[in-house]
């Protein structure tokens, strides 16, 4: 893939709220009252329920699986903090850009910084990846 510094990847976007917390319950079995019971997330310091950190790490994964998306890029590694809840009724965009580009063994491997934001641009979590592709 031929990109330089400062590249930015399309982003990523999903809502926030029920709807989208129950499917990825389902498929991780994380039915925690902090996620699906606005109570229980009062109770633990929020204005309501809040998303699972986990669906954040996987919104990285799918921004990076669309943009290696009909190549033969693999991720290397995915690392973030979570900051922020994601809360019910925002808009979560997963965003990447990169930061460095070097060839290592073989390979074309490209770091960005990642990251999950709300509309206001409130940075949930930040975080950094690395891909590769073949020479």
């Amino acid at each position: 893939m031929d990109v330089s510094i400062g590249h930015e990847l399309p982003p990523y976007v999903r809502e926030a709220g029920f709807p989208e917390w129950n499917r990825y319950a389902a498929v991780n079995d994380e039915f925690i009252p902090i996620h699906m019971e606005d109570a229980a997330g009062r109770a633990a310091g929020y204005s309501g329920a809040f998303g699972m950190g986990n669906l954040q790490w996987a919104y990285f994964h799918c921004l990076l699986r669309n943009w290696l998306a009909g190549t033969d890029g693999r991720i290397v590694r995915v690392a973030c903090q979570f900051r922020r809840a994601s809360e019910q009724h925002h808009t979560v965009t997963t965003r990447g850009v990169v930061t460095a580009v070097r060839d290592d063994g073989g390979e074309r491997v490209i770091d960005l910084d990642v990251w999950t934001e709300i509309e206001d641009g409130t940075t949930l979590a930040p975080g950094s990846a690395t891909v590769a592709f073949p020479r």
